[in-house]
């Protein structure tokens, strides 16, 4: 069975970077946007939809796709489109598992794979870091000033609990649903993948 690392991760915390770095390190496939984007060929929906999606427990969002943008309408709750896109992203992540030596992350991957026994890591900070980083990785033109950007990220992590728990029955970021919890709060990434690398080689 091949070796599958699943990374769930609080906004902020340096997740996506800390999991990028080890797949580099270990020489694992690395897998993030490219399930939403399998995920967007299968169902035909925009990457766009798929996304909020999965990012949040499902809502009143109606896919009405043109292109590259999407239509809300309200009052609509298409649950059985959201349960549509999680059928579809559990056969493609258990797909990703059986192809080779890989690290996910997010989207319940530590659930979906529990028979084929992954090491899950949780990510954290608190929230001064998480609001340091974001801030540094702005996009242009987002000028959120502290509190607006800790409202920003309460609010993502709000939807990443609301979508896990949903769907596993878990609680997101609970330590007994995971092997390794890592806080990044005063970490260098670079180095502590170097460290924790040396679990799997």
């Amino acid at each position: 069975m091949n070796k599958v690392i699943t990374i769930s991760r609080e906004f902020g915390s340096g997740g996506r970077e800390f999991g990028r770095r080890l797949a580099e390190e270990l020489k694992y496939d690395y897998y993030d946007k490219e399930i939403i984007s399998e995920i967007a060929k299968k169902t035909k929906m925009s990457e766009e939809y798929i996304q909020e999606v999965t990012d949040n427990k499902p809502h009143n969002l109606y896919p009405i796709s043109f292109g590259h943008t999407f239509i809300y309408i309200d009052n609509y709750y298409p649950l059985h489109q959201a349960n549509d896109i999680y059928v579809e992203q559990n056969k493609i992540i258990k797909e990703m598992a059986e192809k080779s030596n890989c690290i996910i992350i997010g989207r319940c991957a530590d659930y979906i794979l529990k028979d084929y026994d992954p090491f899950r890591i949780f990510i954290y900070a608190d929230m001064e870091a998480k609001v340091k980083r974001c801030q540094s990785r702005a996009p242009e033109g987002e000028n959120l000033n502290d509190k607006e950007m800790a409202k920003k990220i309460n609010s993502v992590n709000k939807g990443r609990r609301q979508y896990y728990e949903y769907y596993t029955g878990r609680d997101w970021g609970d330590k007994l649903n995971y092997d390794l919890c890592i806080n990044t709060s005063n970490a260098n990434i670079k180095e502590l993948v170097q460290v924790i690398a040396k679990l799997f080689k």
